[in-house]
C-alpha cells in the first residue's frame, strides 16, 4: 500500500505521532433562536476507530459534524481534538489542525479537472511566497513535484487514472463523491469526517467506496467519523455508532448492540437489522 509521506510505516501506522486523533465532545449545546439542534450531547473517537453517527432526518447529525469542523459554534460544551480545545476556531484553522471533511452536497470545482481540484487541497503544505512562486525557484519547484506524487499515489488508489484530467462536472454523481474522497485525504486528515459519502451512489460505485474506506482505516490507520443512512453499510463496516434523535444521544455501542437497542428500532430503525 502507498503512503503519502516519509517511510511506509510512516503514514500507515494508526498508533504513530503525527496519525493521533484522539476526538472528545463533551456536553455540547447547540440551538438557532429557539430551536435547540444538540442537546447534552457526547462522542469519543479514538486513534483509528471507524464511528458512525445515524438517526432520522433532522437528529442533528450534520449540525454535531459543523460543530467538530467549525461551521457552527455551539453555545455551550467542549470540543478537544489531541487534548486541545478547537470549539471557536474556524473550519480553516481546524482544517491545519488535522482533521478533513467532505459534505452531504458535493463541494467542487465543476469547471476544473480532477486533478485541479484535489490539488487545491494541497495549499495547506505551500509554504514558499508569491515571488519565489513567480520565479518558480527549485525551492518551489521540489513542492510541487512532492504535491503532484501525493496527488497521484491518492488517484491510483481511488482508481480514478481515467478521469484524472476529466472536468468535474462532466463526471457521474457518484465518480464525484470519490473525487471529492480524494481531495479531502489530499489534506493528510489526522481525522477525516464523512458526511453521507453514499448518498446517490449505485450498488457498485457503493462497493467500492466501502472497499476505499475499510482499506484506508485498516491498512493506513486512518481514523473516521461517518455519517450514513445506509443502515446494511453502516453496520457493516462501522466499529461503533452513536444514534441521534431531535438533537439527543439516544444510544451508543458496537453494531450488534445498536440494531437491537429499543429506543433505536423505535425511533430510527423500525425493525432490527440482521447482519
Amino acid at each position: 500500500m502507498k503512503t503519502f509521506r516519509g517511510e511506509p510505516s510512516a503514514f500507515a501506522s494508526a498508533q504513530s505521532a503525527d496519525r493521533q486523533a484522539e476526538l472528545e465532545v463533551k456536553k455540547i449545546f447547540l440551538s438557532f433562536g429557539g430551536v435547540m439542534a444538540l442537546y447534552d450531547v457526547d462522542l469519543t473517537v479514538h486513534t483509528g476507530e471507524l464511528v458512525s453517527i445515524i438517526g432520522p432526518n433532522g437528529a442533528g447529525k450534520t449540525s454535531l459534524l459543523n460543530c467538530i469542523t467549525g461551521y457552527y459554534q455551539p453555545q455551550k460544551g467542549q470540543i478537544l481534538f489531541n487534548g486541545e480545545e478547537i470549539r471557536g476556531h474556524d473550519p480553516h484553522g481546524i482544517t491545519r489542525k488535522g482533521i478533513g471533511r467532505t459534505y452531504q452536497n458535493i463541494e467542487l470545482f465543476p469547471g476544473m479537472t480532477v486533478l485541479a481540484n484535489m490539488l487545491l487541497a494541497r495549499h495547506l503544505y505551500c509554504d514558499y511566497s508569491i515571488g519565489q512562486a513567480a520565479l518558480f525557484s527549485s525551492a518551489v519547484k521540489k513542492q510541487e513535484v512532492h504535491h503532484r506524487r501525493v496527488l497521484e499515489e491518492l488517484i491510483d488508489f481511488l482508481e480514478m487514472q481515467p478521469i484524472r484530467k476529466k472536468l468535474v462536472g462532466s463526471l457521474p454523481y457518484g465518480m464525484r463523491k470519490r473525487v471529492e474522497l480524494g481531495r479531502a485525504l489530499a489534506l493528510e486528515p489526522k481525522l477525516l469526517v464523512l458526511d453521507e459519502p453514499f448518498a446517490g451512489m449505485t450498488l457498485e460505485e457503493k462497493e467500492d467506496m466501502v472497499r476505499f474506506l475499510l482499506e484506508l482505516n485498516s491498512s493506513w490507520g486512518q481514523t473516521m467519523i461517518l455519517v450514513e443512512h445506509d443502515m446494511s453499510i453502516v453496520m457493516s463496516i462501522s466499529q461503533r455508532i452513536m444514534v441521534l434523535n431531535f438533537g439527543e444521544k439516544i444510544a451508543e455501542g458496537v453494531p450488534e448492540v445498536i440494531q437491537n437497542h429499543p429506543e433505536v428500532v423505535k425511533a430510527y430503525l423500525g425493525e432490527a437489522i440482521r447482519l
